[in-house]
This record gives C-alpha cells, structure tokens and sequence, in this order.
C-alpha cells in the first residue's frame, strides 16, 4: 500500500533510497505527479535506456546496472522495509499520508532554512548587482512559444532587448516556422510615448545612404515627395533595418496589393504599380530623392552617420501633436494623474 502513496515532485526536489545508495540528483527530471512505485519505475527506464549500447561497449558496467535495476525492482515488491527520502529546497514537494487528518507514523517531514547556496540555485539569492542583471538582460535573448502566424503551426519567437545609439532601448521579436518557412521580425519600443511627435526627413543623395539604420514604428507613416507616395501608420508594422531594407519591403508591399493581382488585377494598374517599382530601385541607386518619416509617438529613428555632429542631409523636427493624433493614439482619453481621486467620487 505503501507504493501507492501520491508523490508530488518538483524537479529541484531530490529523491533517494539510503538502502540503495540510490539518489535522484535535483533539476534531472521534470516535475511529476505520481506515487512512489512510479519513482521507482521512472528510475528504472531511465538506467535501462542506454543499456544495449553499454553491453556492446562496457560488458563490466552494464552487468553492475544490470543488478543495481535488479534492486529496483524488487524494492516494489517490498521484501523488506526501506527509506523513501525527498529533499525540495523549494519546499514545494509532497508525499501523501493516507492516514490524514490523523498521524502517520511512518513519514516524517522536517521543514529547514534554505542555505544560500540553494537559495542562488532556486533563483532566490538577493540581487545585489542590479546594474549586472540589467546588462545580462540586455545580452541574453528570451525564447517563448507561439503559433505561426501563416500556418498556425507551433513555432518559437525570440525577444531581445537592444540599445539603440543615440536614441533609446527597444524589443525586436523573431519569429521563425520550421513548418512553412515562414519568418517574420517586429520591433517594440521600449519605452513611452514621447511628449511630442517626431518628423524625420532625409535627402538621399549617395548610395551609402541606403545602409543607414532604421527603426520604423508601428505608428510611423512614410512619405517619399519625388514618388508622390505616402504608406500609412500601421502598415508593415514595426521594423528595425537599413534604409535599403525598409524599401524593399515597401516595394513587396505594393507588389503584393491584392487589388492588382488575379481577377482584380487590370493593366493600367499592373503598369503603374511596375512603373513605381522601378522608380523604388532608381531611388535605391542613383535618383536623389527625399525620404520621410512622420511618427506622432516619436519612437521612430533615422541613424546619423556623423554622430554625434549633425548631419547636413537629416533634419529632425520635433512638433506638437494634433487632437486627432492624440485621439489615434488614445491618449486624451488616457488619464495618468489624479485618477484616484476621480474613481473615488
């Protein structure tokens, strides 16, 4: 009956059987549910996985595990008694008592004081470099799961803070399919909304320009005169690339205008729409042109190749945000002070 008790393990708990020798090291196993004959019976799949390879490679070491599984097993059929210890420093393992609420006399537990050993090990230590732990944040690139946004397939995006020279902190996020192929990257700032809005203008005039950085917000429009061309805010959503790149992508965007292809599709408009494509690729060669960006939030960016001296082609602008600016962006329905009082009342 014994074998039958809940176990509840967590996987920085560790498990052993004195009688044995035996030990479960912690962060080995995955947390389990499961009773002490479930252990017992993980340990022995695990010791007899590898086991044929041993017995080709390592006839002495694979007859001592042959034995050693040889223990667990009969430890099942509890021949004689023994102890079934399990040691969570995070103190959130459990072994039932089938006596409950009443006494068991057979199990003993013993709560104790974290070392700070095992506390650093649970992630518990006290940060006392906070400096440190922001820069490792800084260089490590978080992982989370999410579905692809063509397919729907489970696939992973990867988040990474970055600094960007002379401007402020923001979050690229990737996210790659290994089902469709599908990639995408989009770019978050990582702070607030600047208290005025930002106009960004470039005279392109080499074509070194078009390795200029560009950081794009989501609600930053695009405006190229000599082309008589304006992208919206929203489209192509937040990116972070060269000058170049941003025009590809721009020209991919018209390209793939739903209303020019297949039974939508005319040729005055198939014309117009190659006529400006090959106007892009000029404007990414030889055709000096300007380059726009107007972003009402002020999270967008255009490198200055002279940092930090100014740069004779780039003229930033800095303006006051119109009611119906503040209204797409929802802030004058945004209320950030004195909003305790105003629910009170």
């Amino acid at each position: 009956q014994d074998m039958n008790r809940q176990v509840v393990k967590t996987d920085c708990a560790t498990a052993r059987i004195p009688e044995l020798d035996f030990e479960i090291p912690a962060f080995t196993q995955k947390g389990v549910l499961t009773t002490i004959e479930g252990i017992i019976d993980r340990a022995v799949a695990g010791l007899e996985q590898d086991q044929p390879v041993r017995r080709a490679t390592d006839e002495e070491v694979a007859r001592k595990i042959d034995e050693f599984i040889g223990k667990l097993k009969q430890l099942k059929e509890v021949h004689s008694s023994f102890t079934f210890i399990v040691d969570d420093p995070s103190g959130n393992s459990f072994v039932e008592n089938p006596r409950a609420p009443q006494k068991d006399e057979a199990l003993v537990v013993a709560h104790y004081k974290r070392t700070p050993q095992q506390a650093a090990v649970l992630g518990l230590a006290a940060n006392e470099t906070p400096a440190d732990s922001a820069e490792d944040l800084r260089s490590e690139v978080l992982q989370f799961n999410t579905n692809c946004p063509e397919c729907n397939a489970p696939a992973n995006t990867n988040m990474k803070l970055v600094q960007i020279p002379h401007f402020k902190e923001v979050i690229i996020m990737a996210t790659n399919c290994d089902s469709c192929g599908h990639r995408t990257n989009e770019v978050k700032s990582g702070g607030a909304i600047e208290p005025q809005g930002t106009r960004i203008t470039l005279r392109i005039t080499d074509p070194s320009d078009m390795t200029r950085d560009v950081l794009k917000s989501e609600t930053c429009s695009v405006e190229i005169p000599e082309l008589e061309f304006e992208l919206g805010m929203g489209a192509l959503g937040g990116k972070f690339t060269t000058l170049e790149g941003l025009l590809k992508d721009i020209k991919d965007l018209v390209e793939r205008n739903p209303f020019s292809l297949g039974d939508s599709s005319t040729p005055s408009k198939m014309e117009k729409l190659q006529e400006f494509g090959r106007k892009l690729l000029e404007v990414k060669g030889k055709t000096k042109a300007h380059f726009v960006m107007d972003d009402p939030a002020g999270n967008s960016y255009l490198q200055n190749v002279y940092a930090p001296e100014d740069d004779p082609e780039l003229t930033v602008e800095r303006y006051e945000r119109t009611f119906e600016q503040n209204e797409e962006l929802g802030l004058n329905d945004m209320k950030t002070e004195g909003y305790e009082a105003a629910a009170a009342s």
